[in-house]
């Protein structure tokens, strides 16, 4: 995983549950598109689907890019 420097005063930057959609799983960062976001682990894990490539996951964000896209930086696998 990449360092992720986290502002603890911001409040749109967090951690937060999600599932991403990702077609491999090397990736650092996920676009918003590809993020779906859930209030607890439990409901990210029940959401997920291998087969689909629907992985549970902890994500940090969002943050814009310098292609100005919205993204989720992947913090760890679930």
């Amino acid at each position: 995983m990449i360092k992720i420097i986290q502002d603890e005063d911001s409040t749109s930057l967090q951690e937060r549950y999600a599932v991403i959609h990702a077609t491999r799983q090397s990736r650092k960062r996920y676009a918003e598109s590809t993020v779906t976001l859930y209030e607890t682990a439990e409901q990210a894990y029940a959401a997920a689907d291998k087969q689909n490539k629907r992985y549970a996951a902890v994500v940090y964000g969002p943050s814009v890019s310098s292609e100005s896209q919205r993204i989720y930086y992947l913090v760890r696998w679930l």
